[in-house]
């Protein structure tokens, strides 16, 4: 069944730079609080969707020039839920939910934890401070961060793509790549994110496929509000 579903969602995503994981909600429930589960059943089938380098040119340049007009928030918010939308037509006798990662509960909580879903549906492996060994940030507040087997930290994740009618008890699960498999690399891509994160050094942790171009990385370091500007629209 999760092959029905998934085909035609990786040929409508994958030529726009948009990759598609599946994994069963209660993979996910299983690692985290009840505060942040997703209410649908454990054999529910989801997939994370995660942008690519590519997604820039593919995607999000060709809907800026055709939806100029129409653009009022985000613009790269706003392509994403665009593309992820109109898929939901391929699947018109199935509800499909769509959770994007800048949705929030009333708690101001996130409605998904990106990254979390980002490993159980074995896309990236997320690093987090547990990973090492030998601590050497002692009361010091670590943030964690997913890196994928192909892009490294060149890549974001988008949104979640939830099939509440189609439950897959015998989804087997992935694990993600573990491509920062020494204790050193670890402990540098955690030191990296979390104090250098504007360098973007992190990024490049380890020998990548592919990495944002010139254009996308200026677009991406322009704070939002100017972003419009830099696209020629008026905000």
């Amino acid at each position: 069944m999760e092959r029905r579903v998934a085909e035609p969602l990786r040929s409508a995503l994958g030529p726009l730079g948009l990759e598609v994981h599946a994994f069963k909600v209660g993979w996910y429930n299983a690692v985290l609080q009840p505060a942040f589960h997703l209410p649908y059943p454990d054999d529910t089938l989801a997939f994370v969707v995660l942008s690519t380098p590519s997604m820039f040119d593919k995607a999000f340049k060709p809907f800026v020039n055709k939806e100029r007009l129409k653009i009022i928030r985000d613009p790269v918010d706003q392509c994403v839920s665009h593309h992820l939308l109109r898929v939901k037509e391929k699947f018109p006798d199935q509800r499909v939910d769509v959770i994007f990662d800048y949705e929030m509960l009333p708690s101001r909580k996130p409605k998904f934890l990106a990254q979390t879903a980002a490993h159980v549906a074995g896309a990236a492996y997320y690093y987090q401070r547990k990973d090492v060994k030998l601590d050497p940030w002692g009361k010091k507040k670590i943030f964690g961060v997913c890196i994928h087997p192909k892009y490294g930290g060149w890549f974001a994740i988008r949104g979640l793509l939830l099939f509440p009618d189609i439950q897959v008890p015998f989804l087997e699960q992935p694990a993600p790549v573990d491509c920062v498999s020494t204790e050193e690399k670890r402990i540098e891509l955690l030191e990296q994110f979390n104090f250098h994160w504007q360098d973007g050094r992190y990024r490049d942790i380890i020998e990548v496929k592919e990495r944002y171009s010139e254009e996308q990385k200026a677009y991406f370091a322009t704070p939002p509000a100017e972003r419009f500007r830099l696209l020629g629209l008026s905000q």
